[in-house]
């Protein structure tokens, strides 16, 4: 069974972050909501998330998702185990996503030179050597990257068909998804 793991840090974006735990629970995928702190995290609307883990918990994974979220992604980025974790991920032919502000994070681990990544509108200065695109969701080699919560769902999906999901189609009609595209 693949494992993933959604970290979470005060200030995150929850639909972000949640959107992608419903969406790989509903696949049957492992999915743990990661904090970085402690078991209760905050997000950047005030709504309060009980983790399930610590990030010194962590296992084995077969992909780490970064959700977005101010001050979420900074908080993301200015941690050393993080930095430490997605750099042994794409070491070990891991994959690693983020989405909206998130990439700041993988541009501090410096792991997306020469990538192809996409990040919320206003941080692509802050996404260093990497080719920047404007679409919703880029797949570059084992690096997914999105643009923000409206393009969450997009994102849980590409993330199915990532982690080779054999229920990704079923999930989207499921969820009525392919209504949005009328």
């Amino acid at each position: 069974m693949k494992k993933v793991a959604v970290l979470l840090a005060d200030g995150f974006e929850e639909i972000e972050a949640l959107t992608v735990v419903d969406v790989l629970r509903r696949a049957d995928i492992h999915c743990d909501m990661v904090s970085i702190n402690n078991i209760e995290v905050m997000g950047a609307h005030n709504i309060k998330v009980c983790a399930d883990i610590l990030i010194d918990d962590i296992e084995e994974v077969d992909m780490v998702v970064l959700p977005g979220g101010m001050p979420g992604a900074t908080n993301l980025r200015d941690n050393k185990k993080v930095i430490n974790l997605i750099q042994n991920c794409i070491k070990n032919n891991k994959k690693v996503a983020a989405i909206c502000a998130a990439p700041i994070v993988l541009s501090k681990a410096e792991i997306i030179n020469g990538e192809d990544v996409t990040s919320y509108p206003g941080f692509e200065e802050d996404i260093i050597g990497a080719n920047y695109k404007e679409e919703l969701v880029v797949v570059s080699n084992n690096i997914i990257t999105s643009r923000g919560p409206a393009t969450a769902l997009e994102f849980s999906y590409t993330l199915l068909k990532e982690l080779n999901s054999p229920k990704e189609e079923e999930i989207r009609r499921g969820m009525l998804y392919e209504m949005l595209k009328k």
